[in-house]
């Protein structure tokens, strides 16, 4: 049995990997954690809710076993229980200074969630750990988002996967709930660029595009390595 972990899925890229996870007849189980459930339902799909900060401390196996009620999903519960399923988790959680409210609670987010969520999923028998960074993730930044973003990377080759893929995309494209003049600006001066398939790594790259990159690296054979996944190399795989 193959499973997919994800955080992040309400967001722009994490819509785009859930997509992809529920399209791929690789994943048997698609399981989504966050603070609220989604208003989606997918087969695959299994979604628990909780306080992201106390995940370590979740009863998962409760919070599964509570939505079963014919035993549909005793044998996922099973599965990771006696770690003999193939764990993937993917994370594409994160926000921005403005909607966070302060630099100290956009890095709780941006960086203490996904390492929470990461060791979590570890401890579940996760194998490989997916992970949505940013072009210009660099922990000696001085760029704060920058910086955090730097810092959570760093932080997770730290917590010992068999793969860990870092995932740095430029600026993305795609269908937001909310509206942010920056990016619509930004979006406005470099589309030509994704038009005219110029300068690949700092061209702006469109959430699918993204997803499939992950998914399709996800199922890849590799073992034992890090990796740092350009902009462009993921336009390149999303082919």
């Amino acid at each position: 049995m193959r499973i997919a972990l994800i955080s992040g899925g309400s967001g722009l890229v994490g819509k785009a990997i859930l997509h992809q996870l529920f399209k791929s007849e690789d994943y048997d189980y698609v399981l989504s954690v966050g603070r609220r459930k989604l208003a989606i339902k997918q087969q695959k799909l299994v979604q628990i809710e909780g306080d992201m900060a106390k995940i370590d401390s979740w009863d998962w196996e409760g919070k599964i076993s509570s939505q079963s009620l014919s035993g549909e999903y005793f044998p996922l519960i099973d599965a990771i229980g006696n770690k003999t399923a193939e764990i993937h988790a993917f994370s594409s959680l994160g926000t921005t200074i403005k909607q966070a409210g302060s630099k100290e609670k956009f890095f709780s987010i941006d960086h203490d969630l996904v390492i929470e969520f990461a060791k979590w999923a570890k401890t579940l028998g996760a194998s490989k750990f997916l992970y949505v960074s940013s072009s210009g993730a660099d922990a000696g930044s001085s760029i704060f988002y920058s910086q955090t973003k730097g810092k959570t990377e760093s932080d997770l080759k730290s917590v010992g996967f068999d793969y860990l893929g870092l995932f740095r995309p430029s600026l993305l494209l795609g269908n937001r709930h909310e509206f942010r003049l920056g990016e619509q600006v930004a979006t406005i001066l470099m589309k030509p660029l994704v038009w005219l398939k110029l300068f690949k790594n700092i061209r702006p790259i469109y959430d699918y595009q993204v997803a499939k990159a992950l998914v399709k690296t996800s199922l890849g054979q590799k073992s034992n390595s890090i990796e740092i996944i350009s902009s462009g190399e993921m336009q390149d795989l999303s082919k």
